[in-house]
């Protein structure tokens, strides 16, 4: 058996680096051959907001605007509270709901990602 990985094929104990293609260790956190940290499964950015949770207040609670200060949006979630008996939040809300079911992990991670 040679020493060196091929990039087609990975041992039970080990996945494939998302940027790269490499194989690596399951337990790694960064790739060796590229350097890009590897993102779990999770739907959680760095904070711990999760995303899934994010879309389903912005779906029964969007109106008022409580997935915007989930996020740490608290200025744009009062401006939903202030505005959320012309209903104009709720269907802004909506458009925040499918947003945030289409849109990736690592996007969410990126947007949402801070602390």
């Amino acid at each position: 058996m040679n020493d060196v990985t091929d990039n087609r094929s990975k041992q039970p104990d080990q996945k494939f680096c998302h940027e790269c293609g490499a194989a690596i260790r399951q337990q790694a956190e960064i790739c060796p051959e590229c350097g890009v940290r590897q993102m779990g499964f999770s739907h959680e950015a760095s904070n711990g907001k999760s995303r899934i949770a994010a879309a389903l207040l912005a779906f029964f609670l969007g109106g008022f605007g409580i997935h915007r200060f989930y996020l740490g949006q608290v200025g744009l979630g009062f401006l939903y509270l202030v505005f959320c008996w012309t209903f104009i939040p709720a269907i802004v809300a909506f458009i925040d709901f499918i947003l945030l079911l289409v849109m990736s992990d690592m996007q969410f991670a990126r947007k949402y990602g801070h602390r």
